[in-house]
Parts: C-alpha cells; sequence; structure tokens
C-alpha cells in the first residue's frame, strides 16, 4: 500500500482545446497553454517532416496507438498508486507486458503528495497537470510517466524534463515548497523500463526559451 501525504490543496482548472492546442483557465480567469502545448511548439516542423515522410495514414496509425497506450498506462498508474485494483484484461498482450515491467518501478515512489494535479504559473504564463508529486528512493521528486516503442537517449528527451522543470517551477509558485528534483520514468515496449533523473534548474533555460518560441509565433 502507498502511503499518501496530506498536503496543501491545488487549484481547480477548467481546460479547453482551440485550434488543437490545450488551454486552462484559472482561478482568476487568466488562460494559458499546456506545457505539452508550448514544449510541442518547438518540435513542430520535425514532426511536420516526420508525417510527409511516412504518410498520413501511417502517422495518424502510429500516433492514435501510442496516445491509446500512453492513457491506458497513465491510468493504471494512478489507480496503482491511489492503491486500487487494475484489470489487466483491459491492456491487449503487449500492454500488459508493459505494466508488469513497469509496476516494479512504481513501487520505489512513496508518501504521494499529489497524482494527476492541476498546476499553473504566472510567471511561466503555463498551466498543466503533473503525473506525481511523491518520494522516489525516498527523496521529494516531480515524476512524470511516459511510454514509449523504443528506448529512449537522454539526450532525446529534453522536453520531458523541461516539463518537469515546469511542474516543479508551478509547484512552488503555488504552495511555497521547492522541489529541484525531477524523475522521467518510461514503460518501454519489449525492453526494460527507464528511470532518468535530473535537476529541475537544468531545464528551466531550455523551458524559458521554449516559451518565448511559443509566444513569438501567436
Amino acid at each position: 500500500m502507498f502511503n499518501h501525504v496530506e498536503t496543501q490543496p491545488l487549484p481547480t482548472l477548467s481546460r479547453e482545446t482551440v485550434d488543437g492546442k490545450r488551454m486552462y483557465l484559472t482561478e482568476s480567469g487568466l488562460k494559458y497553454p499546456s506545457v505539452t502545448t508550448v514544449l510541442g511548439a518547438r518540435n513542430i516542423e520535425s514532426i511536420m517532416e516526420w508525417r510527409k515522410r511516412v504518410g498520413e495514414k501511417k502517422a495518424n496509425a502510429i500516433s492514435t496507438r501510442a496516445s491509446t497506450r500512453g492513457t491506458k498506462i497513465h491510468g493504471f498508474c494512478e489507480k496503482y498508486l491511489c492503491n486500487e485494483s487494475v484489470d489487466t484484461q483491459e491492456l491487449n498482450l503487449v500492454e500488459q507486458d508493459m505494466w508488469n515491467d513497469f509496476k516494479p518501478v512504481l513501487d520505489r515512489i512513496d508518501n504521494i503528495q499529489h497524482i494527476e494535479s492541476f498546476l499553473y504559473s504566472d510567471h511561466l504564463r503555463m498551466a498543466g497537470q503533473v503525473d506525481c508529486i511523491a518520494e522516489l528512493d525516498g527523496k521529494p521528486t516531480i515524476i512524470d510517466f511516459k511510454t514509449s516503442s523504443k528506448p529512449k537517449y537522454k539526450s532525446q528527451i529534453a522536453s520531458y524534463f523541461a516539463q518537469c522543470a515546469a511542474y516543479a517551477i508551478m509547484y512552488e509558485e503555488r504552495t511555497g515548497i521547492a522541489i529541484n528534483r525531477t524523475a522521467v520514468l518510461i514503460s518501454v515496449q519489449g525492453e526494460q523500463p527507464q528511470v532518468y533523473i535530473e535537476k529541475r534548474d537544468n531545464y528551466v533555460d531550455y523551458l524559458i526559451e521554449s516559451r518565448d518560441l511559443y509566444e513569438s509565433k501567436q
């Protein structure tokens, strides 16, 4: 059983998708783009080139499969960490293997403060939904869950770390609690999970550059 720690409540935000961009509405009426929308704008050209190279039909199929799998694994992570039962019959055989390999990584988490909670920052002018804020291996950590069809090199996932850095900044702005340790936990098809640990401050510059680029195109 995972221990859940009482802590300061986080805001409840409403969200909508406008022209393919996820936007969040804060309690004060301000509208901010999601962190993933901001970071995704940085890679839009390479994504379009990939879609052109493989063809729209194949690109759509790959994207849909990846999105569906990611949503399922995320949902299982949330239930498992909330001490709820999970039914692996809801997963196909590939997903079942990924989930069974991923559970030992999740077992390194405890003293959970927040799961799938909304955050925003007036300083960053962004918002989002953090996967998990808890202790990982006994240390307070901003945690993000990812799925992948193949292993990722650390050099490939700067945007993942920047996403975690954004959540850490938002969390400190909303609560006054500073957490500089971030973790990206990746469930990989046919391979063992990957666990990458980084410091928030190492990716703040990347995050701010991405925000400025995004805003310059609006």
